[in-house]
């Protein structure tokens, strides 16, 4: 039976803790983090507290699993790295090290154990019931390229490389990286980066982090939601047709283009929100900040009215402390709702 670790309410009870380590209305970062790291703490019940003390001792697991060119590759673990890279052929290669500081004996106790049918292969960690062993597990994966992956981890960075398939990705402690992965659909984690390249999908990508960086880099999508509680959020080199992005603490930059009749939506707490540019044909721009700046290098005319006449400064907006725009640029077609309050806002020229 694959164990309760894994289901994705795992994710929703680690970010609900929050809600206890707070008073109502209050936005506390450092209240989320100890949050997160008591209820880490409780559900494991200090099941890996000692994997540094002593010498390690390592056990190996080694299998190739058929596989149809467009099957299914799952992997659900507990404590250790997972590797995936996608190749040629019909075959999963799975290459598995088992690691404990304590008693060798300890890594008889848990199992790798892998399901095989023809168009799905499914890996998993299996450990005693109310076991506290110190046991991690780092897998090496391949995989013809076609397939889909779906990975789970809850302490232990998730890395997909070649992966030409649909990709979903869940951890709770550990970064997650996606490269060469163009339908990455799903990249989560707790606590650590997420980084995104290669990715060009006609879907939608969801992406975020409690705390960590979320970037991407050469990402085309149809739609992109991404969300962090205490880190940035960073594209570069991006060509998305809708983006919802949000932040408690932490900025938003966007480098690219945006495209015609485009919508793009993101409200941070604390933090500045940048676009730069490439040439837009137009948009529309919506923009608060409470305590905070806004500046257009594009001219935009508001009420009639441009601003490069109103202001005589070649269409970039004074710096003014706490203000609101909404105006149009070229054809309006895309809009550009952006919203911080303690941040500024700037729409550059790239």
């Amino acid at each position: 039976m694959r164990s309760p670790f894994f289901r994705p309410v795992l994710f929703a009870a680690a970010l609900s803790a929050y809600a206890t380590a707070a008073p109502a209305q209050t936005i506390d970062v450092q209240a989320m983090r100890d949050a997160v790291r008591d209820t880490m703490r409780s559900a494991f019940h200090g099941a890996y507290q000692g994997r540094d003390r002593g010498p390690e001792q390592t056990d190996r697991f080694s299998g190739k699993y058929k596989i149809a060119r467009d099957g299914r590759v799952s992997v659900s673990n507990i404590s250790g790295d997972v590797t995936v890279t996608g190749g040629s052929g019909d075959e999963v290669t799975v290459d598995a090290i088992k690691r404990t500081r304590g008693d060798r004996s300890a890594l008889g106790d848990v199992r790798v154990q892998v399901d095989n049918a023809a168009n799905r292969v499914d890996i998993r960690t299996d450990y005693p019931r109310m076991s506290h062993t110190n046991v991690s597990v780092d897998y090496t994966i391949g995989v013809p390229n076609g397939v889909s992956v779906e990975l789970h981890s809850v302490s232990g960075s998730i890395k997909v490389t070649g992966v030409h398939g649909s990709v979903r990705v869940e951890t709770i402690s550990g970064g997650v990286t996606a490269s060469d992965t163009p339908n990455v659909e799903l990249a989560k984690t707790v606590s650590g980066d997420v980084s995104l390249s290669g990715i060009s999908t006609d879907g939608a990508v969801t992406a975020g982090t409690v705390s960590g960086t979320v970037t991407a880099k050469g990402l085309k999508a149809k739609r992109l939601e991404l969300s962090s509680v205490s880190g940035d959020m960073i594209l570069t080199d991006v060509a998305v047709a809708s983006v919802r992005a949000k932040s408690i603490s932490g900025g938003f930059e966007y480098t690219g283009a945006i495209q015609k009749g485009g919508d793009y939506d993101v409200n941070v707490h604390s933090g500045t929100i940048r676009f730069a540019l490439s040439q837009p044909s137009g948009f529309y721009l919506n923009a608060d900040s409470f305590s905070g700046s806004i500046r257009t290098d594009f001219p935009v005319t508001i009420g009639g009215t441009s601003s490069a006449n109103a202001d005589g400064n070649s269409g970039r907006r004074p710096m003014r402390m706490g203000q609101s725009i909404r105006g149009s640029n070229g054809d309006g077609s895309a809009t550009l709702t952006l919203r911080t309050f303690s941040g500024s806002i700037v729409i550059a020229k790239r």
